[in-house]
């Protein structure tokens, strides 16, 4: 057994893999991964960017498509390409876990984060096109795609809520999920088993902005010790304390009504989870946030991190009193959680936006070079 294996058989958190290349695919790489305990694959439009623009494997198909569709058009089809190959290496892993892992992630095109109708659209479309039981489709926790959360849930299809940076959103995409589920339900689906979704929780980057602001409130580095001391430790807080979230909205009545319908939890994932700051541990994010029903998303170095030195232990409620202290500390300082919250989901949401337009404005540059001018 592997350490990545130990962490689901003996803590029940799946470790997926955030990345996923041409290459991998082809060589086995993404299936050795597989066989070492990986259960899951995620991807955005910034891994797409780095895989497309950085390997030649793309160019015989992009070629071939530049004689029917746009470079957009194109784009969407090397990408679709990628991961139904994907979902079939994770495949086994699906049946296995009588589908409640095992799954790849694609996310709605960025510039439509902010519209409500879109995200709707776009996801029917991808599910339809791909149309495999261990596909969700990644949609953004912005308050204009809670309502889309809701209805694709209502409509039996399994998402990937990503970007979430704060704890009051988190509420509202878990509210989403569960009543989108009610609302399925009341439809006359009786069985809901296969119905999956994840709540994608971003980490690192939270750190990253509290610490700026903490280091801005003691007057520098030099300055307020005891602020200074609370550097490196929000996100986790955070983190856990949603953990908390999870425990309550996924029990009780109202949620035991679907469980009896085959309802799975949506589970809470640990997203952004490569340590920025060098002065931290390399698995801060990791090791510190183990627990049942959770997933962790990690890039394969802090996957082969974990393998190499990692703990395998139950940590992610082992004392949620401190971390309510801690998060209630952060803002007797001065620290604004929902301020913190806002600014990068506007932020992410400009990050992979930015990205996708500069692949874009790649694969023209390419296309360009091979005689077809602009699509």
């Amino acid at each position: 057994m592997t350490k990545l294996q130990d962490l689901y058989s003996e803590q029940g958190q799946s470790p997926w893999l955030d990345n996923l290349r041409r290459d991998w695919l082809r060589n086995g790489h993404l299936a050795g991964v597989v066989a070492s305990g990986v259960r899951g694959v995620t991807s955005n439009p910034t891994i797409f960017a780095k895989a497309i623009e950085g390997e030649d494997d793309y160019d015989e198909q992009f070629e071939s498509l530049l004689a029917t569709t746009t470079i957009e058009g194109a784009y969407w089809e090397l990408v679709i390409a990628d991961i139904i190959d994907a979902l079939a290496v994770l495949r086994g892993v699906h049946e296995e876990s009588n589908g409640t892992d095992g799954f790849v992630s694609l996310e709605v095109a960025p510039a439509i984060a902010h519209d409500t109708e879109g995200t709707l659209k776009m996801a029917r479309s991808l599910h339809d096109r791909i149309n495999t039981s261990n596909l969700l489709v990644k949609v953004p926790a912005t308050a204009e795609c809670v309502p889309a959360i809701h209805q694709l849930a209502a409509e039996g299809r399994s998402i990937n809520v990503t970007l979430i940076f704060g704890l009051p959103r988190y509420d509202e995409v878990a509210e989403a999920y569960v009543s989108g589920l009610e609302a399925y339900a009341a439809a006359g689906h009786d069985d809901l088993s296969k119905v999956a979704g994840v709540a994608s929780f971003f980490v690192s980057r939270v750190d990253t902005e509290i610490d700026r602001r903490l280091e801005q409130l003691a007057g520098g580095e030099g300055g307020d010790a005891e602020i200074l001391g609370l550097r490196g430790q929000a996100a986790v807080a955070q983190a856990q304390e949603a953990y908390q979230h999870f425990l309550r909205i996924f029990s009780g009545p109202r949620w035991e009504a679907l469980a009896a319908k085959g309802a799975q939890v949506q589970r809470p994932l640990w997203a952004s989870t490569s340590t920025k700051n060098p002065a931290y541990s390399d698995l801060l994010y990791v090791d510190d946030l183990i627990g049942p029903d959770t997933v962790n998303t990690m890039p394969e170095g802090t996957l082969q991190a974990f393998a190499d030195h990692g703990t395998v232990a139950r940590t992610l409620d082992a004392d949620p009193p401190a971390a309510s202290d801690l998060l209630a500390r952060l803002a007797e300082v001065g620290v604004d959680l929902d301020e913190v919250s806002s600014t990068l989901e506007d932020e992410g949401v400009h990050s992979f936006a930015k990205s996708f337009d500069e692949l874009i404005q790649s694969l023209s540059d390419k296309a360009g070079a091979l005689g077809h001018g602009e699509s």
